[in-house]
């Protein structure tokens, strides 16, 4: 944040506020093959992108990130970072759970009154909230902790271990918690050393377990935990909103516009892809007859689709799509029947050589989703086979989805089948 301004409460000084990052987690369930603190969100990490908020005087005199206790990169991204006059940053490494490395976080806070511990998943928690926070402890002497959280929009279901519904807890009293939640730092300390060994999902749980009162405030629909593959995309959207806001954009001339300081990733563009295919008249049990192809797998037993190519109309919908994203033109531009050397090729094959031209052309895609409409094959429990393959070879995450048209059109006729696709890339930022 540039200038820095004092965001907390006046009759609260930020040095006696310290923030707790926990970035210690292995990012499992993101697949990025790295630590989650350093996925990359608009071409920037998301330990840079939390340490942009939290590393800020107007906030906390303290600053202490839990890295992963066996991987040096976390820690080494933090100390390349220019220092900030009047907020002390420093690292420790983190334990086999997040109660641990909490823990570790909590023993090299120095004297501070409240201490927030904040997930480096929620990397674009505004400022505003960790204020928010903070004014309720300061205000307040009857509560230990204090959690942002949305209500909640979808119904829920408790249900038992062979998924009976037990009850149906009332929405209106429910709350989707989120970070920082801050607390009395004395009160956490003691709370941290008398529960070794009780597992809870976040601190306040913690507080609760031990008759502390936790209360919830306001949370921001920004501070989403970027937890899954798909979570990036949004992420990158808040990014782009945030800076078109500062910048007062409105048209999309203006967009391109924003100038410097603007990451390019957290411009997105989006292509629309579609493809269509025949069936062979061919007999499929046939001697010598080639199977049909889709979604990157072969189908045994099915009709195959006619075409240049093996004619995958999920695989070229999908290469369409970012092809049209990337400026690249499309599937007849980049592998039509003028390129022999395309003739015959697996969808696989076209994926794969669609994801290296874009990257080639300076674009990296952030995702796909392609749905494909047809009668025949059926499609549900090869899904995520289809999903795995389709992936590996763009180098992106790609879903794919399939329905019938109830009997409309070709489709319908069972004389073909039709693909649509979704594709997002965004420039490759310059190292």
């Amino acid at each position: 944040m540039s200038p820095h301004v004092t965001l907390l409460p006046a009759e609260c000084s930020p040095e006696s506020v310290a923030i707790v990052v926990v970035a210690a987690g292995s990012g499992t369930r993101l697949k990025a093959g790295m630590p989650k603190a350093l996925a990359a969100v608009a071409g920037r990490s998301l330990v840079e992108h939390c340490l942009d908020v939290v590393v800020d005087p107007g906030l906390a005199g303290q600053v202490v990130v839990v890295t992963p206790p066996s991987d040096g990169r976390v820690a080494q991204l933090v100390a390349q970072r220019p220092e900030v006059a009047g907020v002390a940053v420093s690292c420790v490494p983190g334990g086999a759970t997040r109660q641990e490395s909490v823990a570790a976080g909590l023993a090299a806070v120095g004297d501070a009154r409240f201490v927030l511990v904040h997930d480096v998943a929620r990397a674009f928690a505004p400022a505003s909230l960790f204020g928010r926070v903070v004014e309720q402890l300061r205000s307040r002497d009857d509560v230990d902790g204090v959690v942002p959280g949305l209500p909640a929009v979808d119904t829920y279901k408790i249900v038992d271990a062979d998924g009976v519904v037990v009850d149906t807890p009332e929405r209106s009293s429910l709350r989707a918690v989120q970070t920082p939640q801050g607390f009395v730092a004395d009160t956490l300390r003691r709370v941290h050393r008398e529960s070794v060994g009780r597992d809870a999902s976040d601190d306040a749980g913690l507080l609760e377990q031990t008759g502390y009162r936790v209360v919830v405030v306001a949370g921001d629909e920004r501070a989403l935990k970027v937890t899954h593959p798909q979570d990036v995309a949004i992420a990158e959207g808040i990014l782009a909103a945030g800076a078109a806001e500062e910048k007062g954009v409105g048209t999309m001339s203006e967009v391109h516009e924003l100038g410097e300081g603007i990451p390019a990733g957290s411009l997105p563009m989006v292509g629309l892809g579609f493809d269509v295919h025949a069936f062979s008249d061919e007999d499929p049990s046939a001697p010598g007859a080639l199977p049909l192809m889709l979604a990157g797998l072969e189908w045994p037993g099915e009709r195959r689709l006619s075409g240049h190519s093996d004619g995958d109309a999920v695989a070229h919908a999908v290469c369409d799509a970012v092809f049209a994203a990337s400026g690249l033109g499309d599937v007849g531009t980049q592998f039509g029947t003028d390129r022999p050397e395309f003739a015959g090729a697996s969808g696989v094959t076209l994926v794969r050589e669609a994801g290296r031209l874009v990257g080639e052309a300076g674009f990296t895609v952030g995702n796909v989703s392609v749905q494909f409409v047809g009668n025949r094959p059926r499609f549900a429990k090869r899904r995520e086979e289809a999903n795995r393959v389709l992936s590996h070879a763009l180098g992106a995450p790609v879903v794919v989805a399939a329905t019938t048209s109830d009997g409309l059109g070709f489709e319908g006729a069972g004389e073909g089948i039709s693909a649509r696709a979704v594709a997002w890339v965004y420039p490759t930022p310059k190292r």
